[in-house]
């Protein structure tokens, strides 16, 4: 027991599941981010090749630019969003990284308000390959959620 009446062994468990957590998250999320800006058509770490308008887009070169612009956009946005988490992980207690996990939580959450009903329309109409993808990236996310919540409601 440390001085609090806390059981440290307990909480060093909890501390590494909550950091296990996050760090993997920003290892799938900056594997995300390298393709985005690198490599932005492969159909690999969720990149936008799953997409048959990005083919497509290439044909017209005013609009294969702006969704261009708005990939890197996207993937500026996770690297800021991934180096917070960073900080969070090093030099936050146990109680923020918590905190970080039920927030990561409730702004996944978020990719079910819009961005699911428009792939599953996108996939429903032949305009993702392969064939299903969006059940697959909707399962996926809903499994982050679940563990994100689960690591962060240990012993709050």
């Amino acid at each position: 027991m440390d001085a609090h009446g806390y059981n440290c062994r307990i909480k060093g468990d909890q501390t590494m599941l909550v950091k296990i957590a996050l760090i993997s998250f920003c290892v799938l999320e900056l594997s995300n981010v390298a393709v985005l800006y690198f490599a932005p058509g492969t159909r690999y770490a969720n990149a936008v090749g799953v997409f048959r308008a990005w083919e497509q887009s290439k044909q017209y070169p005013e609009i294969h630019d702006f969704i261009r612009y708005l990939v890197n956009w996207v993937a500026g946005a996770k690297l800021i969003f991934l180096l917070l988490l960073a900080v969070i992980v090093i030099f936050g207690d146990i109680e923020i990284q918590q905190m970080s996990l039920l927030a990561l939580a409730l702004a996944t959450a978020s990719f079910f308000w819009r961005l699911y009903p428009l792939i599953r329309k996108m996939d429903r109409g032949g305009q993702i390959e392969p064939e299903g993808y969006s059940k697959t990236l909707g399962l996926m996310i809903a499994a982050f959620i679940v563990v994100f919540v689960v690591a962060g409601v240990v012993n709050i």
